[in-house]
């Protein structure tokens, strides 16, 4: 179990335990309740506003402003157009992008958007400052406000997350890559309550372990689409096309979680994050194969029963659940049918044919830096793949080669420098071996 998190994971709100305590010095297990909210909108700053995560959870602000107001929004830049647009509608001071080249792109999105919305007979709204370079979506993690929503995609947002845990802001974390990559230097970070999942299962696992004490948890259950390859060998795995691996049968995701789903590599991230979330020995999680996508994880406690949550798949749930932890908001997604029928499965997971969960089991039980080189080398793979370079089935096995060649045990990791150099090597690494296999092919 990582030393850095607590094993009071799991309790109650007024449960005959105690009073509520943090997961894991990150996740707070308070029932929560909708008067508990109070009367002043949550303050909320978003990174990566124009990804997956950053327009859904914007959906969700602009259907509940008594209960959220946007402090500030972050993205990459590739897409100003959208970034003036949302900054301009929720009225925000400042936004952040990390491509210096997208500034003036940005300004000049900006003045399209004041003037169509002065146009359209709206008060003349105030031109946000923008931000720009390598350290402006750090700097806005630490922006004022009382959440920070950690949307960035991959290992680059961890210096975000750790300026918004630094400043003392509540972490909605989206981002599992920089919890993956930094390992301790995140955790022992994050004050009880501080970090809140938004991975559907992690949101999921949170919100079950309310129902019982820490020594009454016996597993955690991961369940997993499978994937739009669920049931394909091996063999015909490598003909895979990054179209084919494009296409999701339950969920609407950005390119790399899609990928990564594909792959079953977003199933081993996970199983990483909830083991230094909730600090559960990896033995005691498990992952299951649900095609349905309906239920979203489950807790099994030592009196057999088993406690599980199931919803349509629509991220907007565990986002809002995130921003307004430990209350819910209304309506936040469509709640199932329940005057259709419907049947639910689940199944093992073939290691054989996806052994990306073995091997993040392995990474993560290795420790160190570990599990930030499975992060990164899986990274630069995805890339590989879609620019053609390795097969699908290649992603992984590269992924597994490098971790081999990474001894974590002497690597002592104290900065964020340190992670940051592991990573690079990491990549490094997997783009040599990458290009080897393209020469040979």
């Amino acid at each position: 179990m990582p030393t850095s998190v607590k094993k009071n994971y799991g309790r109650a709100a007024g449960s005959r335990s105690g009073p509520p305590t943090g997961q894991n010095g990150s996740v707070e297990a308070s029932a929560g309740g909708s008067a508990a909210h109070g009367a002043r909108p949550r303050d909320v700053v978003i990174l990566g506003s124009t990804g997956s995560i950053g327009t859904q959870a914007l959906d969700v602000i602009r259907r509940n402003p008594d209960r959220f107001r946007v402090a500030g929004l972050a993205a990459g830049g590739g897409n100003p157009a959208l970034l003036a647009q949302q900054a301009i509608e929720f009225g925000v001071t400042s936004v952040a992008v990390a491509q210096p080249s997208a500034r003036a792109d940005v300004q000049a999105a900006l003045a399209v958007e004041a003037a169509a919305a002065q146009a359209a007979g709206q008060a003349a709204p105030a031109v946000p400052e923008v931000l720009a370079g390598p350290e402006a979506v750090t700097a806005a993690a630490a922006w004022p406000g009382d959440v920070v929503l950690n949307g960035v995609t991959g290992a680059v947002g961890l210096a975000a997350t750790i300026a918004a845990l630094d400043a003392g802001r509540t972490l909605a974390l989206a981002n599992k890559e920089s919890l993956i990559t930094g390992g301790s230097l995140v955790t022992q970070r994050a004050a009880p309550g501080q970090i809140v999942p938004v991975d559907s299962e992690h949101s999921t696992i949170a919100q079950c372990l309310r129902g019982g004490a820490p020594d009454e948890v016996r597993r955690l259950v991961l369940t997993a689409s499978g994937g739009p390859f669920r049931g394909w060998s091996r063999d015909r795995l490598a003909t895979v096309t990054p179209e084919q691996a494009l296409a999701h049968p339950t969920w609407n995701m950005g390119p790399s979680n899609t990928l990564n789903s594909a792959t079953l590599v977003n199933k081993g991230l996970e199983l990483i994050e909830a083991y230094l979330l909730f600090g559960v020995d990896l033995d005691r999680i498990a992952v299951v194969v649900h095609p349905q996508s309906i239920v979203h994880s489950m807790v099994e406690y030592t009196d057999g029963a088993t406690i599980a949550m199931a919803s349509p798949p629509d991220m907007r749930l565990p986002i809002a659940l995130a921003m307004a932890w430990p209350d819910r908001v209304p309506d936040a997604a469509p709640a199932l049918d329940w005057t259709k029928a419907a049947t639910w499965t689940f199944e093992p997971l073939d290691e054989e044919a996806f052994p990306a969960v073995r091997l993040a089991r392995e990474a993560a039980a290795a420790g160190g830096t570990a599990p930030a080189v499975y992060n990164a080398a899986n990274e630069e793979c995805l890339d590989a793949f879609m620019a053609g370079k390795i097969p699908f089935t290649g992603i992984v096995d590269t992924v597994a080669r490098v971790i081999s060649e990474h001894d974590a045990s002497r690597v002592g990791v104290t900065t964020l420098e340190d992670v940051l150099a592991v990573d690079a090597w990491a990549r490094r690494r997997a783009r040599e071996l990458n290009s080897e296999g393209e020469t040979a092919s």
